[in-house]
């Protein structure tokens, strides 16, 4: 089995390849843009792919011809999508159309990486099944990158929706709420956190897991990857301060208004993990599991 991968630098993708090492009935050829910076990709598995240049996407995928792409790839910070619609389009939108094209020539299973962000958040602990109603650019971006795939005739396809994937990488462009925590509570500086937003982060091993584990048994369809507890982002840094027995007389509860932010997000997100325990046998590990095994 060959497998492709976009967004290899970035944490997810690092993830991916990290597990892919492991597996001998499966090679991969991981892509980002720019120089490989994930150390542990061997250059012979890595090129550098600009999703959003057609041609280059229609080369290279005919000249691999993997039998799944995983598309992580994405624009994804959420109030620069708001301030700068048309990247998050290009990226988000018609790149995913470049790559979605390529993959109906060949054939291949194409594996969309999207967010609970497309909920409007009025009731949480969504399902497969719910419908999508997007609050800011970035959401809408990624609903659009879903209809491409739901309204296309090829129906090999899935879509891998996820919330706050946390961990660690190397060399990566952006940080994630856990790391940024864990060093925030370390320098002992008054922190406003909202207690108004509901998630359920995810370590990002066990949505690498998945996103393998739906190109293995060619699964179609949309599912649903998240840690398996909703709570607050209050409660997220509480609990990481707790578990690393850090101080938090520097804790403050604010709310998501009072923070002027640019996007809109979702208040209560969360996912129903029912048909990813079926039909992929998903066993998610606890918050304090997973803070476990950062160093």
């Amino acid at each position: 089995m060959k497998i492709l991968i976009t967004g290899s630098n970035g944490l997810l993708g690092q993830k991916l390849v990290k597990q892919l090492n492991k597996k001998t009935h499966v090679s991969f050829l991981a892509t980002s843009l720019g120089v490989n910076r994930n150390p542990d990709c061997q250059e012979s598995k890595y090129e550098s792919l600009d999703i959003t240049d057609q041609l280059q996407v229609d080369l290279l995928l005919n000249r691999y011809r993997p039998d799944a792409i995983i598309h992580t790839a994405a624009m994804t910070n959420v109030d620069d999508c708001e301030v700068n619609p048309e990247p998050c389009h290009l990226i988000n939108v018609i790149a995913t159309a470049y790559l979605f094209k390529s993959a109906k020539d060949i054939g291949a299973h194409f594996i969309l990486l999207s967010t609970d962000f497309v909920f409007d958040g009025l009731k949480g602990n969504y399902s497969e099944k719910d419908t999508p109603n997007p609050l800011s650019i970035y959401a809408e971006s990624k609903v659009d990158a879903e209809n491409l795939l739901k309204q296309s005739e090829y129906r090999n396809w899935s879509i891998v929706r996820t919330i706050i994937v946390f961990g660690e990488g190397q060399n990566l462009s952006r940080s994630n709420i856990v790391l940024w925590a864990k060093g925030a509570l370390s320098s002992n500086k008054d922190l406003h956190i909202i207690d108004d937003q509901f998630r359920a982060p995810t370590w990002a091993d066990d949505l690498a897991w998945a996103c393998i584990r739906i190109s293995e048994l060619n699964k179609n369809g949309i599912y649903h990857i998240s840690g398996p507890d909703t709570f607050s982002i209050y409660d997220l840094v509480l609990r990481v301060a707790k578990f690393y027995n850090l101080e938090t007389k520097s804790l403050r509860k604010t709310d998501s208004a009072s923070l002027n932010q640019a996007a809109k997000r979702p208040p209560k997100t969360g996912f129903d993990l029912s048909k990813a325990r079926k039909d992929l046998g998903y066993q998610p590990m606890t918050f304090e599991d997973s803070l476990g095994l950062l160093s």
